[in-house]
């Protein structure tokens, strides 16, 4: 499991602006990193629109956001479309990513048992530090914190 204050796992993924995304890019800035179940499903919408919301927010603290599901680019596409989502999607569609952030788990949903993404945040620092883990976030406010506690760090 992964810890505050321990280097963030460097990964290359397939970006929904073209090209890859790894930890370096966002070097010298705060990256927030949300893994997030499904496109388009009521909380991830939810959890999206509001942090498209507050982007501005997020610019004025020198901070990137950037979600990561196993959904495909297609499909991070029609959701950023639909959406009108103003930061980049990537697409882990191997699992690769989640399983090394810790986030690949056994889940259970009308007693059915099944793996999936629990909805994480990773707040990562300028130097490629986890600066903070939020784990089993619940969507409602979650960006405000996010917010916060860059705020607070800066």
């Amino acid at each position: 499991m992964l810890e505050v204050g321990q280097k963030a796992p460097n990964f290359s993924l397939p970006s929904s602006e073209g090209g890859k995304f790894s930890l370096a890019d966002a070097k010298g800035k705060w990256l927030v990193l949300y893994f997030y179940p499904k496109d388009d499903t009521p909380g991830c919408t939810t959890e999206a629109c509001n942090f498209r919301d507050s982007i501005k927010d997020y610019a004025a603290v020198n901070a990137l956001i950037y979600g990561v599901s196993i959904d495909s680019l297609e499909s991070h596409a029609k959701f950023i479309k639909k959406h009108s989502l103003n930061f980049p999607l990537l697409a882990d569609t191997d699992k690769k990513v989640v399983e090394i952030y810790g986030v690949w788990k056994e889940k259970s949903m009308y007693g059915r048992k099944f793996l999936g993404i629990e909805r994480t945040t990773f707040v990562i620092d300028g130097e490629g530090k986890i600066a903070k883990i939020f784990p089993k976030v619940s969507v409602t406010d979650h960006h405000k914190a996010v917010l916060d506690f860059i705020k607070q760090s800066s």
